[in-house]
């Protein structure tokens, strides 16, 4: 929207955060602190996007040169060197400002080391700093609509606590719409939407986008992702606004197809909007046999730590012809887990591991819980039960008396199904998963009846593509030129273009937020001319 067309501004400030996520309250903080009047405006009617709900691991390092080699090789030559090269930086120094931050309420910080996720050249000297006790959020109350409290949780309480202290105000549902330009090009403010109202806020100095990215809008997936449109796991607020709002004034995006999710299960109710999380599983770093709490041998072995054994996985997947099709405990389930349901099959017109069906037996059933939920929602809940009974009440799950049953459910012969569980349960036997390479002591035999089958697709947790953006967090245009005062961080227009690094988001959403709100703040402010146009003071 141009500035002429605005009539009046029903607000005023210098720098407007759109999203209250992690990125979003770093960034409302750096710019109250550089001297800014700022304004944070939330869709949703509570905080915290996706970054309430994480695990709240923020990856660092102690050394910014080995970080910068691992993040290069995990975003695989789509993301400039000097971009990787600050976030490297910025992995060293972010224990520090988190434990400043967390002065705020008492809040404990703790930095652990983990080796990444994979072995690229750097993966050991990374860790994890975690807010790891909030002293108000200990006595189980809820935060706000998460469904427990993690360390995602406690991180946001941690930044809630700081805007509160500044007394930067938190317009809470209030969607942001499109930008406003001036006669130059540069944004002079946006428009929202409250309480089916419409506003035009004014920004002098800045506006950051800071509102994730399009995990629940179907049709941006159906667009920009080969598989089309995915179930997201926990959010409902992330619809692809500020991707929407930055392409109008001329952004341009990358890293659209690049999507962080597992494969999970849904509710065939719908009743529950989300997909459902399988049975979380330890990831595993390849090469580090023994490590499973994201510490590798070495490490482990020098702090004393515990070197427990993989999860068991009772199931296995197969697709629409019957047949198994990967590993099912890749090394980070939540990272790759969902790609190889992205086949699709030109003989057949279709993706044939969309639905899969996982499988598993009477013994599987009663091992563990086999799925679970997680949400940051104010009408959304669901709790698993202990036997999965529940869930094949449900029908989440489906129970076969015999093979020839569990055939005639999946869709296939009888023959393909037989085989499948045999050729199966002789690698359990041989301790060698000879097609998919799963590891030894994740297999479980199949082969105690009644057999348990349920559907399974790729789910997103979230995703990376979004506007481009520059070193200093400028929104940038297809020539590589900066569209002036508008930034953006966080998910939304992530640096990762190839592989996920584990609690590599909130690291950029506390890094690219820093950036984003000081550099807003340091801009020299408009002011509304008489013949509507902006000019500097």
């Amino acid at each position: 929207m141009r500035f002429e067309d605005v009539g009046k501004w029903d607000e005023d400030h210098d720098v407007i955060v759109v999203g209250f996520g992690a990125a979003g309250g770093v960034a409302a903080i750096e710019a109250h602190d550089a001297g800014a009047d700022v304004v944070l405006l939330e869709k949703m009617g509570f905080p915290g996007g996706l970054s309430a709900i994480s695990a709240g691991g923020i990856r660092v390092s102690d050394d910014a040169e080995a970080a910068f080699e691992y993040l290069k090789c995990t975003c695989g030559g789509r993301t400039p060197d000097d971009l990787l090269r600050d976030l490297a930086e910025a992995m060293v120094e972010l224990p520090e400002y988190v434990r400043g931050l967390a002065e705020v309420n008492g809040a404990t910080v703790q930095v652990t080391p983990a080796v990444g996720n994979y072995p690229f050249p750097g993966y050991t000297a990374l860790g994890y700093c975690e807010v790891s006790e909030v002293p108000e959020l200990e006595d189980g109350r809820q935060y706000y609509a998460t469904s427990a409290t993690t360390n995602g949780t406690r991180l946001l309480k941690v930044l809630e606590d700081n805007i509160a202290r500044r007394e930067v105000p938190i317009r809470y549902q209030t969607a942001a719409k499109e930008l406003v330009t001036d006669a130059s090009g540069q944004i002079c403010g946006l428009i929202a939407e409250r309480s089916g109202k419409t506003i035009a806020i004014r920004s002098r100095r800045a506006v950051i986008l800071t509102c994730g990215g399009f995990e629940n809008n179907a049709d941006m997936q159906r667009q920009y992702l080969q598989m089309g449109e995915l179930r997201p796991t926990s959010f409902r607020g992330n619809t692809g606004d500020g991707i929407a709002m930055a392409q109008a004034v001329g952004a341009d995006l990358w890293h659209m197809w690049h999507v962080h999710g597992p494969y999970g299960l849904h509710d065939p109710s719908n009743e529950y909007p989300f997909a459902f999380f399988h049975k979380a599983i330890p990831m595993w770093t390849p090469g580090h046999t023994g490590s499973v709490s994201n510490l590798g041998i070495e490490e482990a072995a020098e702090t004393g730590a515990p070197r427990k054994t993989l999860a068991k996985l009772a199931w296995i997947l197969v697709d629409r012809d019957g047949r198994r099709f990967m590993n099912e405990y890749p090394p980070y389930p939540g990272d790759t887990g969902l790609r190889p349901f992205d086949l699709f099959d030109p003989l057949k017109q279709g993706f044939a591991r969309r639905p899969a069906y996982m499988i598993f037996d009477e013994n599987g059933r009663k091992m563990y819980p086999m799925g679970y939920a997680a949400w940051n929602d104010d009408q959304a809940s669901y709790t698993w039960s202990k036997d999965n009974l529940d869930e094949i009440d449900r029908g989440i799950f489906r129970r076969a008396d015999s093979l020839e049953d569990l055939a005639e459910g999946v869709g296939v012969p009888v023959e393909q199904i037989r085989e499948t569980v045999e050729e199966w349960n002789a690698c359990v036997g041989d301790g060698i998963d000879s097609r998919y390479g799963r590891r030894a002591e994740t297999m479980v035999r199949i082969d105690n009846p009644p057999f348990y089958y349920g559907e399974v697709g790729p789910v997103v947790i979230n995703t990376q593509g979004g506007p481009r953006h520059s070193r200093l967090q400028q929104v940038l245009s297809p020539f590589d030129k900066p569209i002036f005062r508008l930034y953006a961080a966080g998910e939304l227009g992530s640096v990762f273009g190839h592989l996920y690094m584990g609690g590599g988001n909130l690291a950029e959403c506390i890094a690219g937020g820093r950036t984003a709100g000081r550099e807003a703040a340091a801009l020299e402010p408009l002011v509304q001319a008489q013949e509507n146009t902006s000019q500097l003071v």
